[in-house]
């Protein structure tokens, strides 16, 4: 076991990690987002600070790869060529500039972003232009970590169907999550001591992917749309939450 863990990573704390990685991927592919959020949250409280978005990146990367792989015949395919280059673009600023925005504040914008996707009617703009979506949600993964809930903006605009959905989800975060590791594999962050761990933790959530599709299945297009609105905004409630609370104990 000391071999298979990376360093400053406890027994309990992988435990952990890899139970989460599993329901995270179990709720992604079920109920269409949330997974990705809760395993950050995981990540933040058990892995150490340098770690947390890199990891994330990569443990995300296989957990999307798979899910894409399992829905692949259901993916909107024209919405990828723009969200590529937009994703591109994001990634490069991203891991270029140094970012003066303070987190409680693109955590706070985020949430209230998700809200009013879900109540208003999308922006036309969320709809059409899915460079626009892959450029701003790239340039915020890099500091935020898990921006699927923004993404999710955008497929939710396209009134899909619920498998439709879920995969065209999958495959543009699998593009994202893929640039943002190859950016920090290329800013020197040290993948090779967590390799194994990595791969314990894409394979627990590619069983927790394999659960939630039989989940999926079994579900309406009506529930399952129902479902991930409550899910948007148990989130974005979170993230504003989190945002006033930062904001407070940094005055």
């Amino acid at each position: 076991m000391p071999d298979i863990l990376p360093p400053d990573l406890t027994h309990l704390a992988a435990i952990m990690l890899l139970a989460v990685s599993f329901a995270g991927s179990f709720i992604t592919a079920a109920f269409g987002i949330g997974g990705g959020v809760v395993f950050l949250g995981a990540c933040a409280i058990l892995m150490p600070p340098a770690a947390i978005i890199p990891v994330h990146g990569v443990v995300q990367l296989g957990s999307n790869s798979i899910r894409a792989l399992m829905f692949l015949r259901h993916i909107m395919w024209t919405a990828l060529p723009a969200f590529v280059v937009g994703s591109l673009i994001g990634v490069a600023i991203g891991g270029s500039v140094v970012v003066s925005l303070p987190g409680w504040l693109i955590q706070s914008v985020v949430g209230v972003f998700i809200l009013w996707v879900v109540f208003a009617k999308p922006p036309k703009w969320l709809s059409q232009w899915p460079l626009i979506t892959g450029l701003v949600s790239s340039f915020l993964t890099m500091f935020f970590g898990a921006t699927g809930p923004f993404v999710a903006g955008f497929v939710k605009a396209q009134n899909l169907d619920r498998h439709t959905h879920i995969a065209t989800h999958a495959a543009l975060m699998t593009v994202q999550h893929g640039l943002k590791v190859a950016m920090f594999g290329f800013l020197g962050f040290a993948f090779a001591d967590w390799t194994l761990f990595i791969a314990g933790l894409i394979a627990a959530g590619a069983f927790g992917t394999w659960a939630g599709k039989f989940v999926l299945g079994r579900m309406t297009d009506h529930g399952f749309h129902r479902v991930l609105n409550v899910i948007l905004v148990l989130i974005a409630l979170r993230l504003i939450w989190g945002g006033v609370v930062a904001f407070l104990v940094s005055s």
